[in-house]
């Protein structure tokens, strides 16, 4: 039975000792004992009425609740902590979707000064080759640049700072309701429930609306005709240079499912000339495996050296394209390179190329011979997502669903080739055949 009644630890002993007291049920002490007693019979309320959500006596079952809906209270809130347990769910998704999206953002501030940077530099170059008449107008298009890369920095960190308070609430939103799952009273628990149940609805939409950035190739290209044109150039008017607003970081949304981003799917062969001597090709050049010894293939100034096992595909890929690796061993680098990569280094070691690297328990990510250890499901079959104009590189562990592994936001400024790497004799991988 429950007393309700709070003891100290002197009186609390016969509980443990008297044998007719051992029966009594004792619980963690209570500061809301008195809510728990029927205000009206002086009796435990240990129902709930669901027909007046409140607690009640079983007196009042009789009375004035009688024919309503009544179930026992423990019955009550092992429903609602089962709803409790989803609402906490969705905030801790809602959660993990937004700091992915800050991250993004801060790629986005990364790009816009790694754009601006480089205008400045290209501008600085070209000017410098011109006589003293163009020297102020060298002055303005610095200025505009950096004047844009500003204001667009300013834009976005404004956003990143929103989305972090949105973290920080629905983190607060979270612990609240963290707390109340864990309380043993009922119905203080079934008190608060819907209260506290109603903070989960704002949970942040993962689909946020990212404004486009501006991009900076155009004052290059105005610069490089201005060298060239120098003598009719001076002849004319200038006409002032404009920064084109493009879509350069998001130029469409990213596909959300497999069949999204089957649309983009490309058939890929590995090229043989790249193919380091320890690699065997097979099954129409799309399978490669790494064996012991070297095979006697005749020197080609595109093949990689001994020491890097690796091959590079024969198709280059520009725009938006999609492709899938299936593996088999130990572990596999899925990578991407421009087609001038080192022919002396491993993917991801240089600024050429970038490369997740796969094994049975994880993962890594190298690029600029910079590590970043990634977290995501392991799985025999990787995706790769790449939309070039836009500077999105993704990776997705691939199984019965598709979960996003890293994201790169950076500019590419060639052509693309996907690469493999084998690491272990007897491994395999391969570009799979999507449909």
């Amino acid at each position: 039975m429950q007393c309700l009644a709070s003891y100290c630890e002197k009186h609390l002993q016969p509980h443990y000792d008297a044998a007719p007291l051992k029966k009594h049920k004792l619980a963690e002490p209570s500061k809301k004992l008195q809510e728990n007693i029927c205000s009206r019979h002086d009796e435990v309320m240990k129902i709930f009425c669901r027909t007046d959500q409140q607690s009640v006596c079983y007196l009042c079952t009789m009375d004035e609740h009688k024919d309503h809906e009544t179930v026992p209270a423990a019955a009550e809130r092992a429903e609602k902590q089962k709803q409790l347990l989803v609402s906490l769910q969705k905030l801790l998704q809602g959660i993990q979707d937004a700091e992915k999206d800050v991250k993004l953002l801060q790629q986005q501030v990364e790009a816009i000064s790694l754009s601006a940077d480089k205008t400045v530099e290209d501008s600085g170059k070209i000017f410098t080759e011109l006589i003293r008449l163009i020297q102020k107008r060298s002055s303005d298009v610095k200025q505009q640049v950096r004047s844009q890369q500003e204001a667009e920095v300013s834009r976005v960190k404004e956003q990143k700072e929103e989305l972090e308070q949105e973290i920080t609430e629905m983190k607060r939103k979270a612990a609240e309701l963290e707390q109340l799952s864990h309380t043993e009273d009922h119905n203080h628990f079934l008190h608060n429930y819907h209260s506290l149940s109603a903070l989960s609805e704002s949970t942040h939409s993962s689909s946020i609306s990212i404004p486009p950035l501006r991009s900076f190739e155009d004052v290059t290209a105005a610069v490089s005709e201005l060298r060239d044109k120098l003598q009719d150039i001076l002849r004319q008017t200038w006409t002032d240079v404009s920064l084109t607003e493009v879509d350069v970081l998001l130029s469409g949304p990213e596909p959300q499912t497999r069949a999204g981003f089957l649309k983009y799917s490309r058939e890929l062969t590995l090229d043989p000339n790249t193919a380091n001597r320890r690699l065997i090709l097979c099954e129409g050049d799309r399978k490669v495996t790494l064996m012991r010894n070297q095979q006697s293939y005749p020197s080609h100034p595109d093949r990689f050296s001994d020491l890097c096992c690796q091959v590079l595909s024969k198709e280059s890929l520009t725009g938006c394209c999609y492709w899938e690796v299936e593996w088999r061993g130990r572990g596999v680098y899925v990578a991407v390179a421009y087609k001038n990569v080192s022919r002396a280094e491993k993917f991801g070691l240089n600024d050429e190329s970038w490369s997740l690297d796969c094994y049975t328990n994880g993962y890594l990510f190298w690029h600029n011979n910079i590590k970043t250890v990634v977290s995501g499901p392991p799985s025999s079959r990787v995706g790769v997502y790449l939309d070039h104009r836009a500077g999105v590189l993704s990776f997705y562990s691939v199984s019965e669903t598709m979960t996003l592994v890293h994201r790169v936001q950076t500019t590419f400024t060639q052509p693309l080739y996907a690469g493999l790497v084998l690491l272990w004799s007897g491994d395999t991988a391969e570009f799979c055949t999507v449909r």
